[in-house]
């Protein structure tokens, strides 16, 4: 009986050099497994393309709105900004298809799964990871880590074997695509120096060639989750994909910075994540509003560890089943309504309201009819300073 493995399949250079080779390395019946999170490809065309490279079943799973309900908002929840900048659509969508990948292996009796990622990049750590958090028992297969190639030679693979790809040698972009963002690697873009042409972005307008004027959009939070767009209440996948246009026609959300790798390789890394870039930037806006100063202070220590465990490829760790209960008591009153403008590549939160918040206009107002009072703060300089008079004094008393 012919060994069977169950290989994750994206229909780009990578998974299509990957199902070829295993079929001959390993003398394994294949089977490919597709999960949609949101891809801009032709999920029929991936389809067709794995059964002429030579899959012996295929299967395309809808994970749109389970990508969206349990890794996007919890993302959002914890404001995941990987080193600052990175929303971590990629990493996102992993754990997500390291989890349908072992379903379909466990279904099909497959004695391995297979991935096409690198051994130079993070995908792998993420994958391996959750895969044998899962399975342990499930043997991982991943042959352009194996193999060595590099990016030119799996080119010139696929031509030697007639694998049909949507790439050229000369525009070798490689691109991961989600509801989330789009990540957009290789080429000339392996030169920090080198600004990245226009025809690296699809989800958004040059900000030199957006609209004129500026364009407001108001979002509706409940409990940390976005709701409605300009008073439409949308489903979870509605909701990123109206923003992506809005913000996207407005020149919102192109990333472009240098970020470390868990392999420890420093890379440039450019991203589109038109409506990732605008939730957050409200989410954190409201809840600026509504939680205590010690909350957020320590809310934001929490933040970084979750962003950095979710982008390491921990998703299945206990840690972060531990940040997640935090974050979600946080969110228990983090709803309003957050109002952003947008202009040429810029996004503003200009407004914001909620009945959980803590601003009282009575008492921040410099108005006579102020219900502060402003003789209390004597004595509370007195004692906050305190120790620091004290400190000072007892340093030139020492000199």
């Amino acid at each position: 009986m012919r060994n069977k493995v169950a290989l994750a399949y994206s229909g780009g250079l990578d998974t299509s050099v990957a199902l070829k080779w295993i079929m001959e390395k390993y003398s394994s019946d294949v089977v490919t497994v597709t999960i949609d999170v949101g891809h801009a490809e032709d999920l029929d065309w991936i389809r067709r393309n794995a059964e002429r490279v030579g899959a012996i079943k295929h299967y395309t799973i809808d994970a749109k709105e389970e990508f969206v309900r349990n890794y996007v908002h919890p993302a959002i929840k914890a404001n995941a900004l990987y080193q600052g900048k990175y929303p971590i659509s990629t990493a996102l969508s992993r754990p997500l298809i390291a989890s349908k990948l072992v379903e379909i292996a466990k279904k099909e009796g497959a004695n391995a799964v297979a991935h096409g990622c690198t051994g130079k990049g993070n995908d792998q750590v993420r994958f391996d990871v959750t895969i044998a958090a899962l399975a342990p028992e499930l043997k991982i297969i991943a042959p352009i880590r194996e193999w060595k190639l590099s990016r030119e030679e799996e080119i010139k693979y696929a031509k030697e074997h007639g694998i049909s790809i949507p790439i050229k040698p000369e525009s070798p972009y490689s691109i991961d695509q989600n509801l989330y963002g789009r990540a957009i690697e290789c080429g000339i873009l392996e030169d920090p120096l080198t600004e990245p042409p226009e025809d690296v972005f699809e989800l958004t307008a040059s900000p030199e060639k957006s609209p004129d004027k500026p364009e407001y959009v108001t979002l509706e939070f409940e409990k940390g989750i976005p709701k409605s767009v300009n008073g439409s209440e949308e489903g979870p996948v509605e909701v990123l994909k109206t923003l992506d246009t809005i913000a996207g026609r407005n020149g919102v959300g192109r990333i472009d910075h240098i970020e470390d790798r868990l392999v420890g390789i420093k890379s440039r890394e450019v991203y589109e994540c038109p409506a990732a870039t605008v939730l957050i930037e409200a989410h954190r806006d409201l809840e600026k509003c509504v939680l205590t100063r010690h909350e957020l202070g320590f809310k934001q220590l929490a933040d970084i560890q979750w962003t950095v465990a979710a982008y390491s490829g921990l998703w299945m760790d206990p840690l972060m089943e531990d940040l997640q209960a935090f974050t979600d008591k946080t969110q228990e009153r983090v709803s309003g309504t957050v109002r952003i403008k947008l202009y040429k590549g810029s996004c503003r939160v200009v407004g914001r309201s909620s009945p959980m918040s803590l601003y009282s206009r009575k008492l921040a107002t410099y108005d006579v009819d102020t219900t502060f009072d402003q003789t209390m703060a004597t004595g509370f300089i007195e004692l906050w300073g305190l120790q620091t008079k004290i400190a000072n004094i007892v340093k030139r008393s020492n000199l």
